[in-house]
């Protein structure tokens, strides 16, 4: 549930635009990394205040600014400040709480997106809010934390000879987004392995924590429909916006991550569906067990059916029985027992009941 929900209750009342980190209670050092390039050279570096990442904003170059930490709201507004950002954007970055989204302020576009990352140890799937700024030369990138799925876009930044390096920060906001969905193939990947397990764990052997691992996986699927559903809208408007931000070249690209991230809402409905349909496979492994406990049990119980009424018969406490005085007549009722019970199970064999 702390997936799903944000705590937002202490916003509650306060003006617009007033700026309270909403999400996990971080103390580590906020880290600063600036990589300033074009086609000729590249420039990478980490900076100690954000004052040092302001000489970047009129640049000739392409600049990517990446904050590492967005719960010192100090540098947020500083940064926000010089950069001229508007306070209700500010607000939304420091409020981890938010869905995918994009705002076009004419001067810069502002985009939200969700980050997935595995948890080994918890064996579930978490999110990480990352918001991107792009301006005319220029992209600001705020992360919750250090890490992240950007390493091959650093990698492709310093290769003189990458497509990157000659196109403009819409290009790099393009391959950041780009990252961040093509890490979603490798979280339905993980999804998919558990899914089919669990399917094989069900018709196997459907026992009570089964049915506690399903709704663990109904929610994880939940959690990712939540988090990636709203991406296809903003990369939709992103692509067929007239904003002087977006050239005409990248929205080539923007429509190809487009075509990703509906592939990834296909599988994730896909996935739905088939936990959806586990709980209806659990219900009828557990009843098909029960059945078959019922069909023994009702088998034995019918085979001594007639068993019990003859032995009722003769342990009735009568006076004049014939039977009781003949001397075969103990060993012969055994033995009347014991065909009626092979003739019942034969026949039981051969209507295939048992």
């Amino acid at each position: 549930m702390p997936r799903l929900i944000k705590r937002i209750s202490k916003t509650i009342g306060l003006a617009p635009g007033t700026l309270m980190h909403v999400g996990e209670k971080r103390t580590e050092r906020v880290k600063i990394t600036v990589i300033d390039y074009d086609e000729k050279q590249v420039q990478e570096k980490e900076i100690k205040a954000p004052e040092e990442c302001f000489s970047f904003r009129d640049t000739s170059t392409v600049t990517w600014i990446n904050i590492d930490g967005i719960h010192n709201i100090e540098i947020i507004e500083k940064i926000g400040k010089h950069f001229g950002f508007h306070p209700l954007m500010l607000e939304d970055i420091v409020n981890t709480g938010q869905r995918p989204k994009l705002e076009d302020f004419e001067s810069y576009i502002f985009i939200v997106l969700k980050m997935l990352y595995f948890d080994e140890k918890a064996g579930e799937i978490n999110a990480e809010q990352v918001s991107l700024v792009l301006g005319s030369n220029f992209v600001i990138s705020f992360q919750e934390k250090e890490g992240d799925v950007f390493d091959h876009v650093r990698e492709r930044i310093r290769n003189a000879k990458s497509r990157i390096r000659g196109a403009g920060a819409d290009y790099l906001v393009y391959s950041l987004m780009d990252a961040v969905v093509d890490n979603y193939f490798l979280i339905l990947e993980k999804s998919g392995e558990k899914i089919g397990d669990m399917e094989e764990r069900i018709i196997a052997n459907p026992i009570p924590k089964t049915l506690q691992i399903i709704h663990r996986l109904k929610g994880d699927i939940i959690f990712l429909r939540k988090s990636v559903w709203p991406l296809r809208e903003v990369v939709s408007v992103l692509e067929r916006s007239e904003s002087k931000l977006i050239k005409k070249p990248t929205r080539i690209f923007l429509r190809d991550v487009y075509d990703h991230t509906v592939q990834v809402i296909d599988t994730i409905e896909t996935y739905r569906d088939v936990v959806s349909g586990m709980l209806d496979i659990y219900l009828s492994s557990v009843s098909n067990r029960m059945n078959e406990v019922m069909k023994v049990l009702t088998v034995i119980a019918t085979i001594f059916i007639p068993l019990t009424f003859i032995v009722g018969i003769y342990g009735m406490n009568f006076r004049y029985m014939p039977e009781l005085q003949w001397r075969f007549g103990y060993p012969a009722v055994w033995f009347i027992i014991g065909a009626i019970a092979i003739y019942m199970i034969a026949y039981f064999r051969k209507k295939k009941w048992m």
